[in-house]
């Protein structure tokens, strides 16, 4: 008998590759029956997944968006079932022949400690690469149905964010204000100052990671620029005073924390159950209204004049400066007042886009209120809407109607201000 060799000895004996070597754990933990066991694979699955480089990542996330699918013939024999007899118990069978294993997969990843931040973290990685791999959406779907499932809004903790907050908190609201810019500690202070407000949804899951926060800024009346609420005086007596004074809560910065949570809407509830907090806090509150930027009016803008007689006027927006020239100011003001009132009021019709920050609060029910000139002059904000800004305005009383408006597609709810500028020509 010839004798094995040493090299085929070490083959048979090495252990696998990485990626391998996670594959094995996820049919492994697919095929476990006991939770104790099961989580034990899970934080094993983790800690290998955790070693990949991003190719190696890649590929696993390739082979769970291939594998792990219905069982067809299962599939097949329940859909005629429910085909020949309709009933509850039928439909019941084919919604669970449906179900793909990776699903129950994904679940029992979910269990080891830090499961949920992985599979989080997994959905912002495939995100990029959906358009390229359209077999990863598959993966992604089904990531979105569980998330959205975890993060439902029972589950979600609003605490306010103030400067006794936890160091590591306050950081995370620097790095993820997506809207204005923080610049630094001191900018943050200031944003956290007697006459403003901060609060964030928490997960249990992620107890210190904010998965959306908002700033507001008490206010007289409605404010119609955002630079003078990002001002740094820091005078506490003053900002106090300005906080009892306050009718109006702006909201004016909303930013999401968790990529791989798009599509898991929880804004509404935010706002709402802030307005709620303020009102309890400050009943001399009379508004809640937003101070929000018209990020798609520029390309729009570009894409309409093309064809509008007045070409010249993307010509004059398209120079350096023009807003720091007065005169050129208010050459362009009606103009271009007109178009954004224009633009955030036309019909939708397929292949037209709505702008994301109209539509995240006209879906919410609050009202079109007013448009404001040069209400950022931020590079950003001019290169993204001309400096423009809107309020849109939550009256409790009209919230309901007027999200039942938007979800109809009727003609979008605004006030007479912005109706004056749809007539002037």
């Amino acid at each position: 008998m010839r004798p094995v060799s040493q090299t085929s000895a070490n083959a048979s004996t090495a252990e696998p590759v990485p990626l391998d070597r996670a594959k094995q754990l996820a049919a492994a933990l697919l095929s476990e029956r006991g939770e104790a066991s099961g989580a034990l694979v899970a934080r094993q699955l983790h800690d290998v997944l955790h070693a990949l480089d991003a190719s190696e990542r890649h590929g696993f996330q390739h082979y769970l968006a291939t594998e792990f699918r219905p069982d067809k013939a299962a599939l097949r024999a329940a859909a005629e079932r429910y085909l020949a007899d309709s009933t509850a118990e039928a439909a019941a069978a084919l919604a669970q022949a449906a179900d793909p294993p990776r699903q129950e997969l994904l679940r029992r990843m979910n269990m080891a400690p830090g499961g949920t931040s992985a599979l989080i973290a997994m959905r912002s990685e495939i995100g990029p690469r959906l358009r390229g791999e359209p077999e990863l959406k598959l993966l992604d779907a089904d990531l979105r149905h569980l998330l959205a499932s975890w993060f439902n809004r029972g589950f979600l903790e609003l605490r306010r964010i103030d400067w006794q907050s936890p160091a590591a908190v306050l950081e995370k609201l620097i790095a993820y204000e997506a809207v204005h810019e923080i610049k630094g500690w001191d900018d943050l202070r200031r944003r956290l100052a007697p006459d403003r407000r901060c609060f964030a949804f928490f997960h249990p899951a992620l107890p210190d990671e904010p998965l959306i926060f908002v700033e507001v800024a008490l206010v007289e009346g409605l404010a119609a620029a955002v630079q003078p609420l990002l001002s740094r005086d820091t005078d506490e007596h003053a900002r106090r005073a300005q906080a009892e004074r306050a009718d109006t809560a702006i909201f004016y910065s909303i930013s999401n924390c968790q990529d791989g949570l798009r599509g898991v809407s929880f804004g509404n509830f935010l706002i709402k159950q802030v307005v709620e907090e303020l009102q309890a806090e400050f009943p001399q509150l009379r508004r809640f209204s937003t101070l929000s930027p018209v990020p798609g009016f520029r390309r729009w803008l570009g894409q309409e004049l093309t064809c509008d007689r007045d070409t010249n006027l993307l010509r004059d927006v398209a120079a350096d400066g023009w807003w720091q020239d007065p005169a050129q100011s208010e050459k362009l003001r009606p103009g271009l007042m007109r178009l954004c009132a224009r633009y955030l009021t036309r019909p939708f019709v397929p292949g037209s886009r709505i702008d994301p920050v109209a539509r995240f609060h006209l879906g919410n029910g609050a009202r079109l209120e007013r448009i404001n000139w040069l209400g950022d002059t931020a590079p950003r904000a001019m290169a993204e809407s001309c400096g423009i800004m809107v309020n849109y305005l939550y009256d409790h009383d009209s919230i309901e109607e007027n999200h039942e408006h938007f979800v109809r597609g009727e003609p979008i709810v605004r006030s007479h201000d912005v109706d004056s500028l749809l007539a002037n020509k």
